[in-house]
């Protein structure tokens, strides 16, 4: 659209009929290797960004499970909104976000903080959206995540090659969100169900040959145990809203993970609060200062997690249903 590309028409044209040829010859992945040992069939093609990402999660699972390793928090900020967005201010989320980093960082803690509204605020920063592999058969969806990048579609940059790590690397979790129309934010949902591949997901893809539906399902009929790849960490959830919903969103958030097989700290690791009930958008920054328990509640929830991960770390946290098996492990 720019005119400043009109000097270059004829180069555009050469490099769009390669992108058309690529596109419907489908070549996904035009650049691979073979899978080498430890998979089912190690000399199948597989994508070299693929093996890429692996080679990170299991990199930062083997950290991860060491002793010496530092203590990490991955602290998630749900909101789609931050300073560089149309708004032009800071996101009540981001605030409480910084308040559970230094009650982290006072613990001992690493944090990683992962700003999900530069997905609004950044070039070409993106997460595709899930492709519901899961539904046609649970080992057609791998981990991580196989379906992208797909460069015959223009699919490419995701960002979710990067979040598979961070959170295989974090001992605990925290989610701090708004809720947007009774649910999580667009930005926080898109992260959500492209991990659904951490539970129950295929670490092996040459046993399907990518994307064979036949093979995944006789995979999943002969006795798929749907591991659930990270579990064993902790977590925490801090749920706002201003009318209605903060209820519902921090009940669901907190049923995915305990279904992933994290550990909740506690009950004040969870929290869900109204900041200005029907009052106006425009003094919500100002209601949000005022209201000094709810930044203690904010505060306790990092308090808990902390203490949470020292303990699970320790192998003192209690989990008392840890020896029982689930009889519907889908």
């Amino acid at each position: 659209m720019d005119p400043a590309f009109r000097a270059e028409d004829e180069a555009i044209s050469r490099v769009e009929a390669i992108a058309w040829q690529a596109y419907e010859e489908g070549r996904k992945a035009p650049i691979t290797q073979k899978a080498g040992p430890g998979f089912a069939d190690p000399d199948y093609d597989m994508s070299v960004e693929w093996l890429a990402t692996k080679a990170g999660i299991e990199q930062a699972q083997a950290a991860w499970g060491q002793a010496a390793t530092p203590s990490r928090v991955l602290l998630v900020c749900g909101s789609a909104r931050n300073d560089g967005t149309c708004p032009g201010e800071i996101s009540k989320t981001f605030r409480m976000v910084k308040w559970a980093e230094e009650v982290l960082e006072q613990s001992g803690i690493t944090v990683d903080i992962l700003d999900l509204s530069l997905l609004t605020s950044s070039y070409r920063l993106q997460i595709h959206p899930c492709k519901g592999c899961a539904s046609t058969a649970m080992p057609l969806c791998h981990w991580p995540c196989s379906c992208y990048p797909n460069h015959s579609l223009g699919q490419t940059g995701d960002w979710m090659a990067d979040i598979y790590q961070r959170w295989t690397a974090a001992h605990g979790v925290i989610l701090i969100t708004p809720v947007y129309w009774y649910q999580s934010p667009s930005p926080l949902k898109l992260m959500i169900d492209r991990l659904v591949c951490a539970d129950g997901g295929n670490p092996d893809p040459t046993t399907t040959h990518d994307k064979k539906p036949a093979k995944a399902k006789a995979l999943e009929l002969a006795g798929w145990d749907y591991p659930k790849h990270l579990a064993g960490r902790t977590y925490g959830l801090v749920v706002h809203g201003d009318v209605a919903g903060i209820e519902g969103v921090r009940r669901g958030l907190s049923d995915w993970l305990d279904w992933m097989g994290f550990i909740d700290a506690g009950v004040q690791a969870r929290l869900d609060r109204f900041v200005g009930y029907y009052e106006p958008y425009a003094t919500s920054h100002e209601t949000l200062d005022a209201d000094t328990a709810m930044q203690a509640e904010v505060r306790n929830v990092a308090g808990a997690v902390a203490n949470a991960v020292k303990a699970l770390r320790a192998g003192t946290l209690s989990q008392p249903d840890k020896a029982l098996s689930r009889p519907r492990p889908k």
